[in-house]
């Protein structure tokens, strides 16, 4: 059998060897390069199963890397490892294209949770939604309608209900911080609004529980993870 490819992206040459040694210890064949500016080219070379990319690397970025294996591969998994906590470099993130992200300092084993996630189920084609249709098991998401549909009823979601459920399944089978739920939807991370977030991940269970291939894991202490299946 094949050992799983990563391509891993760190300039702070400490870290990367204890994350490569790591990862080679549990069986990962790992690429590493320390130059953004190499990055892609290292890609094209290796064509890994899985990307983990430092996001502050010399000559260039790990979002304009990112940006640049998207024009050659709609589908391989990336990970971002950041010290940022902005809620617009998040954003920025998954607009680039990234699937998960961790914010350092980490542990190698939150790091071997998220890489095992996203292969178990890659990402079919683009995350990103904006209108139109969106299948969830035996239901149907009508996102510009804010409706949820299992073809005979349909259930007419509030702004927040979806956007949620939309940035769920945008992020669907990676894990998704709550603080970073809490900011891009209520504009804080507040003790009221975790209260809300709360509220508002019970009734989308609720809505979905009819379909027991969909489901809304907490992942605790980080946040929620969304199984289409």
């Amino acid at each position: 059998m094949s050992k799983t490819k990563v391509l891993y992206a760190e300039d702070e040459q400490f870290l990367g060897k204890i994350v490569r040694e790591s990862l080679e210890s549990r069986g990962f064949d790992v690429f590493m390069e320390e130059d953004g500016a190499k990055v892609t080219a290292l890609f094209k070379k290796t064509t890994p199963d899985i990307c983990v990319l430092d996001v502050m690397l010399p000559n260039k970025d790990g979002f304009a890397i990112a940006g640049e294996i998207r024009e050659l591969n709609e589908e391989v998994p990336i990970i971002f490892l950041t010290a940022k906590t902005q809620t617009a470099d998040v954003i920025k993130g998954f607009s680039q294209g990234g699937n998960d992200y961790i914010r350092k300092p980490f542990s190698m084993e939150e790091l071997i949770v998220r890489i095992h996630n996203l292969l178990r189920t890659k990402p079919e084609g683009s995350q990103k939604i904006t209108n139109g249709v969106v299948p969830l098991g035996q239901f149907r998401f009508i996102v510009n309608r804010q409706v949820l549909t299992d073809g005979k009823e349909e259930r007419k979601l509030s702004f927040r209900e979806s956007e949620l459920l939309r940035l769920l399944y945008e992020n669907r089978n990676a894990i998704i911080d709550r603080r970073d739920i809490l900011n891009l939807l209520w504009g804080n991370d507040s003790f009221f609004n975790s209260r809300n977030l709360d509220v508002y991940i019970t009734k989308l269970r609720n809505y979905l529980k009819a379909d027991p291939s969909l489901e809304i894991i907490t992942i605790k202490g980080v946040g929620y993870r969304f199984v289409t299946g």
